[in-house]
């Protein structure tokens, strides 16, 4: 039995439409379960770097202070090579402190993670522009001038001459523990000049140092504001 081209259109016609749809459908709910898979990774993954960031500034206080009481101690013995007043209860401290250099510690797992899954998953162009040149630039360069920076060793470049200078105006205990340091100190001009300067250089190293943990603080600060605002939305 013959049907017309009008019947074969009214009876297959719906049939490759419900085709049709059905697989269009399922393509669509494949790519929406595709996109949902994303966004969830990407708040994942903008969380953990989220909090990375917070472990990060907490570092770089440390080592921001840890500076501080570097800058301190040069002004110490500055007063102290000038036979100005100072106090023998802190000289341990502060001799301590004023070769003392630091590592460079960042909290990277965000940022790796990112990398494994695809830098694309940050859909924000400009968002994640400025997560890499963070975690690229800035971190790298703070690493670099804390760890490889030859003004920045400060034990290597300067404790010779101090120790040369300073210890044999040290008194020691009967334990060989020093309790202080002869005054006046007794120097000759040269090694006086010598000294001062050293820690001149030192004081304006670590200021150097301060200045850039600074900028990278103020970096931190405003990328976490820029995740909360892209984890809000």
């Amino acid at each position: 039995m013959k049907i017309s081209i009008s019947e074969a259109i009214q009876k297959y016609g719906f049939e490759f439409l419900a085709i049709f749809i059905g697989v269009f459908a399922a393509f669509a709910l494949e790519s929406w379960n595709e996109n949902r898979k994303d966004d969830f990774t990407e708040i994942k993954i903008l969380s953990e770097i989220h909090n990375g960031l917070n472990q990060d500034i907490k570092d770089i206080d440390v080592n921001m202070q840890g500076h501080r009481m570097g800058q301190q101690a040069t002004s110490y013995f500055g007063r102290l090579i000038l036979n100005k007043k100072t106090s023998n209860d802190s000289l341990v401290l502060n001799y301590f402190v004023l070769f003392r250099g630091f590592i460079s510690v960042q909290n990277i797992s965000g940022y790796e993670t990112l990398k494994s899954k695809g830098l694309e998953i940050i859909k924000n162009d400009s968002l994640r522009a400025e997560i890499l040149s963070l975690y690229e630039n800035d971190y790298n360069s703070l690493r670099k001038l804390e760890e490889s920076y030859s003004e920045l060793a400060f034990f290597k470049n300067y404790y010779h001459d101090f120790n040369q200078v300073l210890a044999p105006n040290f008194t020691l205990d009967e334990n060989g523990k020093i309790t202080g340091i002869n005054k006046p100190l007794k120097l000759s001009e040269s090694d006086k000049k010598i000294l001062i300067t050293n820690l001149w250089m030192m004081n304006a190293n670590r200021k150097f140092m301060l200045s850039g943990y600074t900028e990278v603080k103020e970096k931190i600060v405003k990328l976490q504001k820029r995740i909360d605002k892209e984890l809000k939305r």
